[in-house]
């Protein structure tokens, strides 16, 4: 028996590769014969990189790069081993809500500026082909931060150079220059691994939906919005794109559409591009069934998430996917029309979410077990 097992990571808890490596180990526990083939798996959040270098093959690199407040913190990608020279970027490395306390979260002040120095080392290091998640972002500055980092020059209205660009600036920009970006840029694919489609602008857009999570009030919500509206009109002005409704520009705090407009790049579906990358497809050939999972399985979960991306593959290739969840909440059943066939929530008793979150190794372990034994027994 050949079991595939390709996982997200179950948040706060196990990363993707901690989490398939519970799941492998169930697997034997039931069916010590059994052939594993580990996938870790990714949409564009937190956990993208490792699970990348993990599954495709490759090596992490570091630099020291600005955080969202500009203080110096170490940030890592990864280059992988591929023809296409590679990189695999997560802008929360750099740019992350998880680099600040909670009384700092403040888009106004908040900038990009770190992801644009991680693109700019990835670059330097011979990447590409650059693919960026951009889950967990603690800004909405447009990726001015970014761009700037990478040479674009950014006037007010006065036609002086703003240095050093943040949300709050994103109402007093009149002109953009690009002449100065970086040449290595210009000459490499840019991906933009993202689970969401949200416009830039708008009551889906990224200041009204992810502002709030990043620390915006009511009021900062607004001048964040009326900053993005103007940044929309320059770019559109001054390099004859348009991003305001563009699917996945809000990503990121509109981060998705300063790498479109910017960068050139392609804003594409966070976890179609990790299978792509890893090549999913081939590690799924022969085998008799897949193992997904994700911390919560729920209604959103069929829009892009890791299991309906998995779940979808393995139904093309007419293999059974099951799901392994911490939770199973409402409308999880939506991925039933995305391939998977069953789902189990791995707690086995009543506990709180403390106590899940620090058992879940063995929670995901012996859930694997028990399923794998029904399955095996099942096909025998």
């Amino acid at each position: 028996m050949k079991i595939a097992i390709a996982p997200d990571s179950f948040k706060e808890s196990l990363s993707a590769v901690d989490a398939a490596e519970a799941i492998r180990q169930g697997v034997l526990d039931a069916c010590c014969n059994a052939e594993t083939v580990i996938a870790p798996m990714a949409d564009g959040g937190e956990g993208t990189v490792e699970a990348v270098v993990a599954a495709a093959g490759g090596r992490y690199q570091r630099e020291e790069v600005h955080d969202p407040l500009g203080r110096t913190v170490t940030a890592r990608f990864g280059m992988l081993d591929d023809s296409a020279q590679t990189a695999v970027i997560e802008m929360a490395a750099a740019s992350g809500l998880e680099l600040l306390d909670k009384d700092e979260r403040n888009p106004m002040v908040t900038s990009t500026r770190g992801t644009g120095a991680l693109i700019r080392s990835a670059l330097n290091a011979g990447a590409r082909r650059i693919i960026i998640g951009v889950g967990g972002s603690a800004t909405v500055d447009g990726g001015i931060g970014m761009a700037a980092e990478l040479g674009v020059k950014f006037y007010d209205k006065n036609d002086n150079i703003i240095e050093n660009p943040k949300g709050a600036d994103l109402e007093h920009i009149g002109k953009v220059d690009t002449a100065g970006l970086n040449e290595m840029a210009g000459k490499a694919e840019f991906i933009v691994a993202c689970d969401v489609q949200n416009p830039l602008l708008g009551k889906d857009g990224a200041a009204k939906v992810y502002g709030p999570q990043k620390g915006a009030g009511p009021l900062m919500v607004e001048k964040l919005e009326k900053g993005l509206e103007n940044l929309s009109r320059i770019i559109q002005e001054n390099l004859d794109i348009a991003v305001a409704d563009m699917p996945g520009a809000g990503a990121a705090g509109g981060l998705g559409a300063g790498l479109a407009a910017f960068l050139g790049a392609k804003i594409e579906s966070g976890i179609r591009t990790v299978i792509e990358v890893v090549d999913l497809q081939s590690k799924l050939k022969g085998c008799d069934l897949v193992i997904t999972g994700e911390g919560k399985a729920d209604y959103q979960s069929a829009f892009g998430k890791t299991p309906a991306g998995v779940g979808e593959l393995a139904k093309k290739l007419n293999i059974p996917a099951i799901l392994l969840a911490g939770k199973l909440g409402e409308g999880y059943k939506e991925l039933y029309r995305h391939g998977i066939v069953a789902s189990f929530a791995i707690m086995d008793g009543p506990m709180g979410l403390e106590d899940a979150i620090k058992d879940t190794h063995r929670l995901l372990r012996q859930t694997t077990e028990s399923m794998m034994k029904t399955f095996a027994l099942k096909n025998a």
